[in-house]
């Protein structure tokens, strides 16, 4: 923080002895002091999560307001077996750097251990921190659009591989490289085709007691009705794998 701040004056400096400086110069610098601005911001929120954590028990990630609870799946994408036996539930932001280390450490072992092994299905929700992240929105909306030709996933990496350039020109060049049919995904994000889509999974997730990202919900799935989910553990938070070994493999228990 003392770092950016001392940028931050910095910047400021130069601007005010900037008189004889050229157009472009001084177009830099202003580049340069939104630039820390936005930093700023995410050190704000990196502080924040990192003291709730602090305070929050190693054992009891879930928020006050959390009951268990039947949640429907629906049409939200989903890794895995239909009928798996336990459910995982990410609510996310393509912008989040925590969501970014999640998706980085914890996922390819939770692949390799619970999802390719059929006994996990995983399912994504879109959570974009639209205050902190201003393309977050748009990057969640390119992601379903993605998913309509049925590269969620693809796009879905993409993303989170790609953090900060979330503007449309480059949404649209990553639906390129992927080989998607780019009319039809350029008109699916510019009329905001999924914005209802996202904002229910806003609603979802704020239901559920999710204020920051990543947030999990996991349960045993409804073997009777698949798209169920009896909800049962919320893990707030870019967690360790340990601490999803240990809900997940305590449900898969009970059923034995």
């Amino acid at each position: 923080m003392k770092y950016c701040m001392i940028v931050f004056i910095a910047t400021g400096l130069l601007l005010a002895s900037t008189s004889g400086w050229s157009a472009s110069t001084k177009q830099e610098i202003k580049e340069l002091k939104a630039q820390v601005a936005e930093v700023q911001v995410e050190l704000a929120e990196i502080k924040k999560l990192l003291q709730e954590s602090a305070r929050a028990p190693r054992a009891a990630a879930a928020p006050a307001g959390f009951n268990p609870q039947t949640i429907t799946v629906g049409t939200s994408p989903v890794k895995g077996k239909i009928d798996a036996p336990v459910t995982v539930i990410e609510y996310s932001d393509y912008d989040c750097p925590f969501c970014a280390r999640n998706f980085r450490d914890v996922m390819p072992l939770l692949q390799q251990e619970y999802i390719d092994t059929g006994k996990v299905r995983f399912v994504m929700r879109e959570n974009p921190l639209i205050s902190l992240h201003k393309d977050a929105m748009n990057a969640s909306m390119a992601a379903l659009c993605a998913g309509d030709q049925s590269k969620y996933w693809e796009m879905h990496d993409v993303l989170f591989a790609n953090q900060k350039k979330f503007t449309l020109d480059n949404l649209k060049g990553f639906a390129g490289e992927l080989g998607l049919d780019t009319g039809a995904f350029n008109e699916c994000l510019d009329s905001k085709k999924h914005e209802k889509t996202v904002q229910a999974d806003l609603a979802s997730g704020a239901k559920l007691g999710v204020q920051g990202t990543p947030g999990f919900v996991i349960g045993k799935t409804d073997p009777a009705d698949p798209d169920k989910v009896n909800a049962t553990v919320f893990i707030k938070g870019a967690q360790p794998i340990d601490q999803f070994r240990a809900s997940i493999n305590d449900l898969l228990g009970s059923d034995t």
